[in-house]
């Protein structure tokens, strides 16, 4: 069965960086456009970003936009998503998805799940 896995979360001070990876496994990877989302307590899950299938179409929320980059390697079936000056209403549970769509922010139109990494941003 498809296996999305993330990893690199954890605790960073504010204006900190963070580098969270997701690998792909029993899936054709390329074929998905790659998504992050995330979700803090009490909170419903919000998009982040997203790449196209080739890597050379980005999407980000406008919170996230010049502070996170979504990066992808369809050699090595990863998706990254690099975070640099996380503030504390960063902190959530990340979780990358695959979709068969072409573009989608809904996470409705994601067809595979992670477990999700917990990051925690200090004031």
């Amino acid at each position: 069965q498809v296996q999305l896995v993330e990893s690199g979360g954890g605790l960073v001070q504010s204006g900190g960086s963070l580098r969270l990876s997701c690998v792909a496994s029993r899936l054709t990877f390329s074929v998905f456009t790659m998504g992050w989302f995330r979700q803090a307590p009490g909170k419903e899950r919000e998009f982040v970003a997203a790449i196209s299938r080739s890597g050379g179409s980005t999407y980000y929320a406008d919170s996230v936009k010049g502070r996170f980059t979504i990066l992808r390697d369809n050699a090595k079936n990863t998706v990254t998503l690099q975070m640099n000056s996380l503030q504390p209403e960063d902190s959530a549970v990340y979780s990358c998805a695959a979709s068969v769509k072409w573009y989608s922010n809904l996470q409705y139109d994601y067809n595979y799940w992670g477990q999700g990494t917990q990051v925690t941003v200090s004031s």
